[in-house]
Order: C-alpha cells, then sequence, then structure tokens
C-alpha cells in the first residue's frame, strides 16, 4: 500500500512541500484539505458516520465526506473523487470558501488543516464504503446544530468547527422572497 501524502501549505495556502499524511498529524503541521457537503432538495445535509476501523474518531458523525488533495489535483477533483470513494456517488461541486483549523485529538494526532469547504445535490442514496463508512442519515441544517449542542460527543471534533461556519454561510445566503 502506498503511503499517503499530504500537502503543506503556508498560511495563505501556497504549497511548501509534501509529506507522509500521519506525520503531518503528529507534527500538527499546516496541510490543505477539504470538507464536503452534499444537500438535498429538502434543504437536508448528509451526515456519514465514520467506519469503526478509523484510526481515529471512528463511529462519530461528520460531514458527507472529507480528506486531503494529492498534489497536483484541484480541490473540486479531490472533494468528487474522495465522495465517490466514501459515498458512492458523484455529483458537481462549488467550494464556498476556506479556512485555517486546528483540532488535537486524544491519541496525540493533530488536524491542523487549511479546509476548502465545498457543496453539492444529490438526490438518492449513498453506496456506502463500509470500510470508509459505518452509516448515514440526512438531517435539516438547524437539527444538526442543535444536535451538535446536544450531544457534542457524537460528532467528529473537525466537523463541529466546519459545521459552524457552513451553517452561518447557508444563514447568509439563504434567497429572500
Amino acid at each position: 500500500m502506498v503511503e499517503e501524502h499530504v500537502i503543506l501549505v503556508n498560511e495563505s495556502d501556497e504549497p511548501i512541500g509534501l509529506m507522509p499524511k500521519m506525520k503531518a498529524h503528529e507534527k500538527a503541521l499546516l496541510h490543505r484539505a477539504f470538507s464536503v457537503f452534499v444537500m438535498n432538495d429538502k434543504g437536508e445535509t448528509m451526515l456519514q458516520q465514520r467506519a469503526k476501523n478509523k484510526y481515529h474518531s471512528p463511529l462519530l458523525w461528520t460531514n458527507t465526506c472529507c480528506s486531503h488533495q494529492r498534489d497536483g489535483e484541484s480541490n473540486v477533483d479531490a472533494g468528487k473523487r474522495r465522495l465517490m470513494e466514501e459515498m458512492g456517488f458523484s455529483t458537481e461541486l462549488k467550494e464556498l470558501f476556506s479556512f485555517i483549523y486546528k483540532a488535537p485529538f486524544d491519541n496525540g494526532l493533530t488536524e491542523h488543516e487549511f479546509d476548502h469547504v465545498m457543496m453539492g445535490t444529490f438526490l438518492g442514496e449513498p453506496n456506502i464504503n463500509p470500510d470508509e463508512v459505518a452509516d448515514w442519515k440526512w438531517m435539516l441544517p438547524e437539527d444538526i446544530k442543535k444536535d451538535i449542542e446536544e450531544n457534542p460527543d457524537q460528532y467528529t471534533a473537525w466537523f463541529k468547527i466546519i459545521f459552524e461556519r457552513f451553517y452561518d454561510h447557508l444563514m447568509q445566503n439563504i434567497p429572500t422572497t
């Protein structure tokens, strides 16, 4: 198995090198990442529950998919690739915004990411990869927000950070009639 590398970046998202993924997370170095939110025509967001065998945050709920871009891969292409690998479907993605966050884990690893947040639309059922995903569900953003407040230990550390910004983006961009 080929070891996955991440793209190390500066605070302007300019690449400064490549590093094995685990080493970057052990050293808490800033690297490029993406987060995909897929919504349906009812305004619901598709969440995934991470697989039981994940090396961190197993069985916690998170956004539709997230991962790291490969060297030379665009943000949208990376999002589409990982969406197919994890959730088993493809859809058009639009990049909404990006920001830097840092989330340490109990196992000594730290996510320190320049995260590109993307959104797409899908109306079917995913064909989940059981090595990546234990379960999935649709939830309205306001219900997700409430559930995170009531059950924060059921969600990944990064999702709680990213969802707050995603929710604000949705609320600021609701079309007025």
